[in-house]
């Protein structure tokens, strides 16, 4: 599969919460970057995906690809969600895609919790 091909087989298993097929897109060896520090291999890769698809955007909830660019097996999106918990004001992923896998990939995002600053907010009468 070309970087085009497996990144879009990778949102649209991403949007219909399929985690095997989510999971299908990486190679064994595969890294994930995130701000909280490396995720390596399948297992640990699997554990950050299972989250993302049963509480941070789960099947149904809001989700806008803003920008996305392709040069050869580099691939960058800029997106943001919503769902029922969460706002995510922006997110951005990197992938390096190698023989239809994706072997690296970065992400960062904006993550509000709904409902996080309405115990600062004055009450009106």
């Amino acid at each position: 599969m070309s970087t085009e091909e497996t990144l879009a087989h990778h949102q649209e298993s991403l949007e219909s919460g399929d985690l095997d097929a989510v999971m299908s897109d990486y190679a064994n060896d595969s890294v994930v970057i995130t701000p909280d520090g490396p995720l390596r291999g399948l297992s640990e890769i699997r554990q950050l995906f299972d989250k993302i698809l049963n509480d941070m955007l789960p099947p149904g909830s809001e989700h806008e690809l803003l920008s996305q660019e392709i040069v050869g097996e580099v691939a960058y999106t800029v997106w943001r969600g919503e769902s029922e918990n969460f706002n995510i004001l922006m997110g951005t992923d990197t992938f390096i895609i190698r023989g239809g896998q994706i072997v690296c990939q970065t992400f960062a995002a904006q993550i509000l919790p709904k409902g996080a600053f309405k115990s600062i907010r004055p009450k009106r009468d």
